[in-house]
């Protein structure tokens, strides 16, 4: 089974929901606004994908953050903090599979080599 983090009104997340229904791909929805996300699992995406990809720092999440606080992002553990505080400043969608992340961000392509 997939889950699927995100946050629903998200439209990346939502194009990557239409395309695994479209497809027949079983997957549950993990809604960061509603659930949150725990330290544990940001380091198991961070050891498979580092915590440069994670933080998305091309979204108004981003964007939104005061100077000084972006500064201060520059290692795991003040990533995971911001993560764990603003969990829209995460790249969505991704996707885990068996624990494993098998993707990150929307892109037909890479879901067609990653679930078929």
């Amino acid at each position: 089974m997939l889950t699927l983090y995100g946050i629903p009104n998200c439209n990346t997340v939502k194009k990557a929901m239409i395309w695994l229904k479209k497809n027949e791909i079983e997957f549950q929805f993990h809604d960061y606004k509603k659930k949150g996300i725990n330290e544990t699992k940001l380091k198991e995406w961070i050891v498979q994908i580092g915590w440069e990809k994670l933080v998305n720092k091309r979204g108004t999440t981003w964007k939104g953050l005061d100077e000084t606080l972006q500064a201060s992002i520059i290692n795991e553990a003040t990533a995971i903090q911001l993560m764990i505080s603003k969990t829209s400043v995460i790249k969505r969608p991704l996707i885990e599979q068996d624990e494993r992340v098998a993707a990150l961000g929307y892109d037909e392509k890479e879901y067609e080599n990653a679930f078929y």
